[in-house]
């Protein structure tokens, strides 16, 4: 973003706050999206001669968002831009440069209650069973280590790639897992999991001594550079295709697959939230809409009274 023309003293507020929130330990793609939300919003300033933050009104926001939807953009799009300027005016307010925020007068977007579609325990067993495929065969001990991991501790794709060697702690049978805003916790992990480092690490050694190279990362690609989040969800994505799934399957699912499967099994609801590392008892209270919703199913098929 450049700060000429009429925006200047927005810009630099933008900028200000979005090297605030890097100090905070943000993650990288949270600051990513609010640059590219706020980006919009200064671009409309510019058109509509806004020079500064305090010039901004609650009716002028309603005209940035009907704008937002002109473009063509999503109401999650613009949701999530209307969020990135309330958390704006937030940090404003925290430092003393406007007393009033506007954007808190504004309602968020409706948004469409997607339950996501998660695999039954049978489907991933049957993706833990597939046969490796012609690409898979290249790194099928790194591969089967990434589903082992993404279902049987149910961590996030930037937590995966996030892990180091240091990290795992083999006579625990924990890893240590940096998650969101880098809050820490252990997770433990079980036999699949144990099973598939044994397998993975001489491999892992093996690479990186051919290629001359180090790396404090669990999971490395073919030129030992850590494994980055896109070619994770690569990888899913083809197991999931070779196991009969459905090619919209990505690492976030079997983090859902995760908590819906422990919960159907019996799992307490707090538990599952100190494993998932969600903040909100909340957010984990999605599951149980997808156990409901599951069991429902099952009602709906089983019950002789239900048809």
């Amino acid at each position: 973003m450049s700060s000429n023309g009429k925006s200047g003293k927005l810009i630099s507020a933008i900028a200000q706050y979005l090297a605030a929130l890097r100090q905070k330990n943000a993650s990288p793609n949270t600051v990513l999206a609010y640059r590219k939300d706020l980006g919009k919003l200064a671009a409309y300033a510019e058109q509509t001669s806004i020079d500064d933050l305090k010039s901004i009104d609650h009716i002028w926001i309603r005209g940035f968002l009907a704008h937002l939807y002109e473009t063509g953009l999503s109401k999650t799009s613009v949701a999530r831009a209307l969020a990135a300027l309330r958390s704006l005016y937030r940090w404003l307010g925290r430092e003393g440069r406007v007393k009033h925020n506007p954007a808190a007068l504004v309602a968020t977007p409706r948004l469409p209650k997607k339950l996501p579609r998660v695999p039954t325990i049978e489907e991933v067993n049957a993706l833990f069973q597939r046969k490796a495929g012609p690409e898979e065969a290249k790194f099928p001990e790194r591969d089967a280590l990434i589903l082992e991991l993404l279902y049987g501790c149910g961590i996030r794709n930037s937590e995966l790639v996030g892990v180091n060697l240091e990290d795992v702690r083999h006579s625990a049978g924990v890893i240590l897992v940096r998650g969101k805003g880098r809050k820490e916790r252990l997770t433990p992990f079980g036999e699949g999991v144990s099973f598939a480092l044994k397998k993975h690490m001489p491999l892992r050694h093996e690479l990186l001594s051919r290629l001359k190279k180090s790396s404090p990362a669990l999971l490395v690609n073919h030129r030992g550079g850590r494994l980055t989040t896109r070619s994770v969800g690569r990888i899913v994505k083809r197991m999931a295709v070779a196991g009969g799934l459905s090619a919209d399957v990505h690492p976030h699912t079997l983090r859902h697959a995760f908590g819906t499967h422990m919960l159907e099994e019996g799992a307490d609801l707090r538990a599952i939230q100190e494993l998932l590392g969600h903040e909100r008892l909340s957010t984990t209270q999605r599951y149980t809409q997808l156990s409901v919703k599951h069991v429902m199913q099952v009602y709906d098929q089983t019950h002789p009274r239900a048809k």
